[in-house]
């Protein structure tokens, strides 16, 4: 768990931030360049770029230039790092809710 805990301190804190967010979500719909990122944000083109870097040292977003056009992806694999991490926080759990159950099951035939 150790081998996760930096990178995903860095994607959960690139997530925390609503701006990057939306970054994210319209990333998620296919690559986009940065003035079609900074369109629905209300702030300065530096500023957008400021949150891509965050987003960019998560390694959730990666950026190619190419020519004036800087463009921006998604990298699918660090999200499935992020879900895989969650999906095993869900497990335990639910493992746990189901053992209380259990147990409060067996307890409701007992007299008091």
């Amino acid at each position: 768990m150790l081998n996760f805990s930096q990178p995903l301190d860095l994607m959960f804190q690139a997530l925390a931030d609503p701006s990057r967010r939306v970054m994210v979500e319209r990333l998620s719909r296919g690559p986009a360049s940065v003035s079609e990122l900074a369109k629905p944000l209300s702030m300065s083109l530096p500023a957008v770029y400021q949150h891509l870097q965050v987003l960019e040292a998560s390694g959730l977003v990666c950026t190619e230039k190419t020519g004036r056009v800087r463009t921006c992806r998604l990298e699918a694999k660090a999200l499935r790092s992020a879900e895989q991490w969650i999906s095993e926080r869900r497990a335990l759990w639910e493992r746990r809710l189901d053992k209380l159950g259990d147990i409060l099951t067996e307890s409701d035939g007992k007299p008091d």
